[in-house]
This record gives C-alpha cells, sequence and structure tokens, in this order.
C-alpha cells in the first residue's frame, strides 16, 4: 500500500459490496471512508444463509444470474472469481467447507465470523468507518462529488461508490433510497421487485394446509408454458406457499406479474409417478380394501390435512364414501391434482419478506469492466443496486464480493 493517499473515495453503504469496494480501493492506496446510515456496517451478512453465511458458490456461472442484461455480471466475477473470493476469506481466517449444490460456509458455520474478519481487517487495512451516517444527496461538482447527509453535513470527496443495496431486507437498511441519488444523478433504474421471496396464491383453503411440508417440484407457467422449476422442500402457508424451491422460481413470477402478465405455479406433491402412474397406483390401493372411507385411504400416501382440501379440489363433496364407490372420472382428477396442481399467482411477500432485490440500476449506463458509470465520471456502482441478481446459495454474495472488489480497485487506480 502506498504511503501516500491519492483518491478520497466515500463508499457510501456498508454491506457485503460496500466492504469489499473499500477494502480493494484501500489496498491500491486510496484513502478510503465508509458512510453506513446503520449503528454498524454488515448487518444483512449476519443473515445469510440462515445465520451461517453461504459466502459464495463453487458452481457461480453467469447462468445463475438474472436482468435485462445477465452478461454484465462477466466483468466482475471474472477480476473476482470464486477461487479468489475463497482465497481472500482464507487469508483472513475463515476454512471454507462446501456443502450440496456448491454452497460454500465457513467452518464455524457462523456468519458473524465472515464480518469479525472483515470488520478486523478494515481496521487493520485502515479504512474509515462512519455509522449513523445517511446520505440523501449526492452531486457532480468540478473537483468530484459533494455529499448531503441528513444530518446537514456535506462531505467533499473525488470519488464515490455506490453501495447502497436495494429495498429487499428493509430491516438491514435497504429502502431503495440508492436508487433515487442514481436517478438524480442522470440514471435510469430498471423496475424493481422482491425477488427470492415466498409466493401468494389464490384461494380460500390456505389456513387448513398451512404448515404443510412435502418434498415435491415447484413450477412458473403462463398458460402451458413452463419458464423455470425446482425441486426440494416446500411449504404451504396461510398466504400460499414457500420453500426454498418457491424462492429459487419466484424471481419469474415476480417478473410476469411486473409485466401484468398471467402468472401461475403447478406444484407437483408426487413428482416420481406421472398422472396415469399415479392413477394406476390409486387404482390397485382402492382395489386392496373397497370398503375403507376415500378420506382415510389416502391416509399414509399423502400428509392427512391435505387429504380434505385436495378432494374437494377434485369435486369430490362425499369425501368419506367408500372407495368402492368413487369412480374412474374422480380417481383421475385426484390423481391430477396431486402431480399437477395449479394455482394462481396473486403476488410475492413483500420488501421484508425477500431476500434480494430484482431490477435496478440500468446496466446499459455502466461500464461492465470497471463498474463506472458512463454518464458521471468517478461515480461507481457495486452489489445490489445494480440490475443484476442471483439464485439463491451464494450467488447473490458472490457477486458483492466480486463487484464490490471490481468498483474500488477501478475506483482507486483511475486518475482523479
Amino acid at each position: 500500500m502506498s504511503k501516500t493517499d491519492t483518491a478520497k473515495i466515500y463508499v457510501v453503504g456498508g454491506g457485503a459490496s460496500g466492504i469489499l469496494a473499500a477494502l480493494s480501493a484501500r489496498y491500491s492506496g486510496a484513502n478510503v471512508t465508509i458512510l453506513e446510515r446503520n449503528p454498524r456496517i454488515g448487518k444483512k451478512i449476519l443473515a445469510t444463509g440462515n445465520g451461517r453465511c453461504n459466502y459464495t458458490n463453487v458452481n457461480t456461472d453467469i447462468k445463475y444470474y438474472h436482468g435485462k442484461n445477465p452478461e454484465f455480471a462477466y466483468g466482475a466475477l471474472s477480476a473476482f472469481n470464486v477461487q479468489q473470493t475463497m482465497g481472500f476469506f482464507e487469508k483472513l481466517g475463515i476454512v471454507p467447507r462446501i456443502e450440496d449444490a456448491g454452497k460454500v460456509f465457513p467452518m464455524s458455520d457462523q456468519a458473524s465470523s465472515v464480518l469479525d474478519v472483515l470488520l478486523y481487517e478494515l481496521n487493520r487495512a485502515g479504512v474509515n468507518v462512519i455509522c449513523n451516517t445517511f446520505v440523501k444527496d449526492i452531486k457532480k461538482t468540478k473537483r468530484g462529488f459533494m455529499l448531503r447527509l441528513e444530518d446537514g453535513r456535506i462531505l467533499e470527496a473525488s470519488k464515490v461508490i455506490l453501495a447502497c443495496g436495494g429495498k429487499a431486507m428493509p430491516s438491514s437498511g435497504s429502502d431503495g433510497n440508492g436508487f433515487e441519488i442514481a436517478k438524480k444523478l442522470g440514471h435510469p433504474v430498471v423496475d424493481i421487485f422482491p425477488a427470492l421471496v415466498q409466493l401468494k396464491l389464490e384461494g380460500d383453503f390456505f389456513k387448513q394446509i398451512e404448515g404443510v411440508k412435502f418434498v415435491g417440484t415447484a413450477e412458473v407457467m403462463e398458460g402451458s408454458k413452463g419458464f423455470i422449476k425446482d425441486r426440494g422442500d416446500i411449504l404451504f402457508a396461510n398466504y400460499g406457499i414457500s420453500g426454498p424451491p418457491i424462492l429459487q422460481i419466484s424471481r419469474k413470477a415476480g417478473e410476469l406479474i411486473n409485466a401484468k402478465r398471467e402468472a401461475v405455479l403447478k406444484v407437483s406433491i408426487i413428482d416420481d409417478m406421472s398422472e396415469n402412474e399415479l392413477d394406476e397406483f390409486l387404482a390397485k390401493r382402492f382395489r386392496n380394501m373397497p370398503e375403507k372411507p376415500l378420506d382415510f385411504s389416502l391416509v399414509g400416501f399423502i400428509n392427512k390435512r391435505l387429504i380434505p382440501v385436495i378432494l374437494r379440489q377434485a369435486g369430490i363433496g362425499e369425501i368419506k364414501k367408500p372407495v368402492c364407490n368413487v369412480s374412474t372420472a374422480e380417481r383421475a382428477k385426484i390423481a391430477k391434482i396431486l402431480t399437477d396442481w395449479r394455482f394462481k399467482i396473486t403476488g410475492t411477500r413483500s420488501w421484508s419478506s425477500a431476500q434480494v432485490t430484482a431490477g435496478g440500476v440500468d446496466t446499459t449506463t455502466i461500464n461492465p469492466y470497471t463498474l463506472e458509470s458512463t454518464l458521471v465520471k468517478g461515480l461507481y456502482f457495486c452489489g445490489e443496486i445494480i440490475d443484476i441478481d442471483g439464485a439463491c446459495g451464494g450467488f447473490n454474495l458472490q457477486w458483492a464480493w466480486s463487484s464490490g472488489y471490481l468498483a474500488g480497485k477501478s475506483a482507486s487506480c483511475a486518475p482523479n
């Protein structure tokens, strides 16, 4: 590190991308200050991976990223890739443990250890951190930038890195203010909506099946066209549906709803048999004990709380009739619902339930190889504020580390 600090850089936002941006800029000799609105930085890091911090994924690839132009992410992901990320954190003391689907967690199983080593490194490197500081507005000046704080103070900088995050998880301080700052500086913002979030479904029976969990497949559809599906633990809730597969496919649902298009969820409770195979299975099951009540005949096969709801959805009013009196058409309808249950998606849960923001600052106004604005010289972006978001599984944190690293390095190396 140079003994003579050069560029005076303010990083607005002390989340994952802001911390890496500050460190990266400082390593190149810049005078760096993080401005954070919360009492401490890195609040959102503590909530990731259910408190365990899934900080990257060894399978990171552009196919796991979304936005108007997902290929934009190549620049940052190449500048600071997964191997470099894992090496960086290992140097700081984080021993990686790779789990299913390539997810990487700290051996300690504590998100707090990731934040702890980052805080230590910021202090060691000499990055200034000012908390309880909310940036209301930023203006371009002849000498650089003027930052106006909520308390009326004015700060001057030669470069600014916007790492304010999006709107997801507002309790962490993300309220969308960064988008307003970007707009005032001339940047268009692609419509934002919650992603990696639970789905609200149409129906009056969800309170009856709230808490019912099963391993199955969920798919987002429009008419007969399927877009994206995922398999795993799915959970019914009083508003609709949740679980890891739902979070993974929720972005497409939000995209369709945002465009005022039809969004349908196809749920396969039984996904290891075709509809016809299940129909034959039920026929055999019913033949074995023909006098057994229909509702009781499904006990031991599917969750018993689902049974009355599914039978009524199949149009069967007398759910306790002997299975020998179940018609072929009724049995086929039960098989249909268990393998292909369709719901109208009425929306997603709110920002407070979302893990990430879809949409953001339009990438056409950002240089992908430096993350500098193409409209305002000396202004850089990183993290969730940009119109790039990843799938669940460590991809969003990898984007934060990569984009933060690239923005910080670019800002510190570019001439004032």
